[in-house]
């Protein structure tokens, strides 16, 4: 692997344009059974949503073994066969309303090489920027790991404890149904999530792999039901671990004393954490 060429990568942009049609977020309500009223031009997108947007459109015969875009285009061609998203830190300083003609420009920040206990792993973190003309209102940085397939008789890593002080939390069967709506509503061509042949056979895994986003958006929409008039200012997420179709898993969450920050946690059946998330709000409907 030449780290070296991949780190030509670092600085590359590019910018999509899009005018936000109703129809995703419309399907995204009904997908998480949320019961919001019809969402139209002139309404604001909610937080995490603009993931519906902006999407890579690649010819089938472009794509890879696992159904991504193959390598080489504005990501860098890493040679390892795992890509997944690690993470995301938001920031939301300007509301985004469906109707809009929007802009989003991403950048290849870096791209960096680590040895990890199941071998080489690469991080690459891209800087995502959303405009309504002159004015930013979501500001992303976005990292993804790339990584080799385990050795076969290699033991599954034993993530840590999910915290058990959760002030409000709400369970989420994760069925085949759910994992294809979010993978249509994103473009997500990727097999882990709706492929159980390659997912066990090639892959190696147990079962279907839910999607971070998805796990983020439900760690972010609990937080709205909880507290609908909050307006969401940050999210910082981490992935732990995967989650399969195969278990029931849970959402939770806490507030911290200052009445504006809350961490929100994805909880697996075994009690492992998955994911974890600390979000910030303007402290209204706290």
């Amino acid at each position: 692997m030449d780290i070296d060429h991949l780190k030509t990568w670092v600085g590359k942009a590019r910018t999509v344009r899009e005018r936000i049609a109703p129809f995703p977020a419309n399907a995204l309500a009904a997908t998480l059974d949320r019961d919001d009223p019809a969402y139209a031009d002139g309404s604001v997108l909610p937080p995490l949503w603009h993931w519906l947007h902006f999407l890579p459109v690649f010819k089938l015969a472009d794509a890879g073994y696992d159904g991504h875009a193959a390598l080489g285009g504005f990501l860098p061609p890493v040679p390892l066969p795992r890509r997944m998203w690690a993470g995301s830190r938001l920031t939301w300083s300007a509301p985004m309303r469906i109707g809009r003609d929007l802009r989003k420009t991403s950048t290849v920040m870096s791209v960096d090489h680590k040895d990890g206990r199941s071998g080489a792993l690469v991080f690459v973190t891209v800087r995502h920027e959303v405009f309504d003309g002159d004015v930013k209102g979501i500001e992303e940085e976005h990292d993804i790991v790339y990584r080799a397939l385990p050795a076969a008789d290699a033991p599954a890593p034993t993530p840590p404890r999910a915290p058990d002080h959760a002030a409000f939390s709400r369970s989420v069967t994760p069925d085949p149904v759910l994992l294809f709506r979010y993978s249509a509503l994103t473009f997500n061509g990727h097999r882990i999530h709706y492929d159980q042949p390659f997912c066990t056979g090639t892959e190696g895994y147990e079962g279907l792999v839910v999607h971070g986003p998805l796990l983020a958006t439900l760690m972010l929409d609990l937080l709205r039901r909880e507290h609908p008039g909050a307006g969401i200012e940050g999210f910082d997420f981490r992935a732990v671990a995967p989650v399969f179709d195969t278990h029931e898993f849970s959402v939770q969450g806490a507030p911290r004393g200052d009445g504006r920050t809350f961490d929100l946690w994805v909880r697996r059946h075994d009690g492992a954490l998955a994911m974890q998330a600390t979000a910030t709000t303007d402290g209204r409907g706290a």
